[in-house]
Formats: structure tokens, C-alpha cells, sequence
């Protein structure tokens, strides 16, 4: 499979990872239960994170970058996966978000670890909790045959997502020890994000 034409004269204008995501910020967020292939993508012009992580890495694939997404895990939240590149020996990342704080991120860090710990105090539930616990390796969509095209494949990668290594951010301790998420912080990461594509985690037995 390849691409349309018209698809083609889309794709050919996303020619700098900056440009992919201002794609990705210029369409929807779904809040849909469903996934969207890259094709999928540009065609109803909307994406969630999964979706638009995919696309991100299928518009870097087109630029000369692998393909790679990296599933950012969270307790009594939602993941978020994103999809990471390197430039000039550092990593970078395009991300599809509801939430203002976990999109893009400029390839200015050393390795995988200090590109995901950026993300951390933008990822928080509901409950003003800071969720994130921990990464994956790196996923290369390459493994997938015509994943660009194909929704279908788009459970596939998602499930393999829950079954490749791990690294932990933090220790027990280091948990227990979090303080809640201030109100200027959550209002200022929640501009412009549509609630009905909120987790809303479910309340603790007291």
C-alpha cells in the first residue's frame, strides 16, 4: 500500500517535526474509543494520544527519522504515548494531547529518561495527583507492516505497548512522598482541553 496523491500533498508540507505537531495541534482531539491509523488521521482530521503518536512517527518515518513511539505509564490516569526523534545526538518528541503540558518537547535532552521526567509535572489526574510512574523502550513501528494504512494493526501496537520492558521513574518512597498538584498548575495545563476526553480516576476507600 502507499500513499494518495492527496494525502501525499498534505504529508509533503510536515517536513520538520515542528510542522507534524502543529498538524496534530490544529485537528481535534477525539474522544472517541477508538484508534485511527495515520491514514485514518488525515482523513477525519481528529486524533487522541495513541492516534496521533502513530501519525507523528509515520510523518517522521517520512523525514528520515525511525518510527518510534514510547508509552509513558501512569497510575489512576490515562498513558500518554508519544512519538520521540533525535537530533544532533538528543532526543525530542511530537505528542498529540487533551492537555496543554504534554506535547511537544525540543530534541534538548540527553536520553530517554530526562525526555520523559519533562513531562512529569504537566501529568496529573483529576485528583490533583501526579500519575506518572514509569516508560517503555522505544517501539519501532517498522515491525509493522503497512501500519500507516491499517486500523486494525492499531490494537496490535497498543497491546504490545502493555508487554515490552519498563523503566520506573521513582522509588516507593519517592512516591509516598509527592505533594498534590497545585490549582494554577492543572487550570493552566487544562487550557483548551475537552473534558468529555477526561479520566476521571475512581475515588479512594477512605
Amino acid at each position: 500500500m502507499s500513499w494518495k496523491k492527496e494525502e501525499k500533498a498534505v504529508i509533503k508540507k510536515l517536513s520538520s517535526p515542528f510542522k507534524i505537531q502543529q498538524f496534530l495541534d490544529s485537528i481535534p482531539y477525539s474522544t472517541e474509543p477508538r484508534y485511527r491509523c495515520p491514514r485514518a488521521v488525515l482523513k477525519d482530521r481528529k486524533a487522541h494520544c495513541f492516534d496521533g503518536a502513530v501519525f507523528a512517527a509515520a510523518m517522521l518515518e517520512q523525514i528520515g527519522f525511525p518510527p518510534l513511539i514510547v508509552d509513558m505509564q501512569a497510575v489512576r490516569d490515562d498513558d500518554h504515548v508519544i512519538a520521540i526523534f533525535k537530533k544532533n545526538g538528543f532526543f525530542g518528541a511530537v505528542a498529540k494531547s487533551n492537555f496543554a503540558g504534554l506535547r511537544f518537547r525540543e530534541p534538548l535532552y540527553k536520553n530517554l529518561r530526562e525526555l520523559v521526567m519533562s513531562y512529569f509535572h504537566s501529568f496529573y489526574n483529576m485528583d490533583k495527583e501526579y500519575s506518572l510512574r514509569q516508560f517503555t523502550v522505544p517501539l519501532n513501528l517498522k515491525k509493522y507492516q503497512n501500519y500507516q494504512f491499517n486500523n486494525e494493526l492499531m490494537e496490535t501496537i497498543g497491546l504490545q505497548l502493555s508487554y515490552i520492558p519498563v523503566t520506573k521513574l521513582m522509588t516507593p518512597a519517592m512516591i509516598r512522598a509527592l505533594n498534590p498538584v497545585d490549582e494554577r498548575t492543572v487550570k493552566a495545563g487544562m487550557v483548551g482541553t475537552d473534558l468529555k476526553g477526561v479520566y476521571f480516576p475512581p475515588k479512594k476507600k477512605k
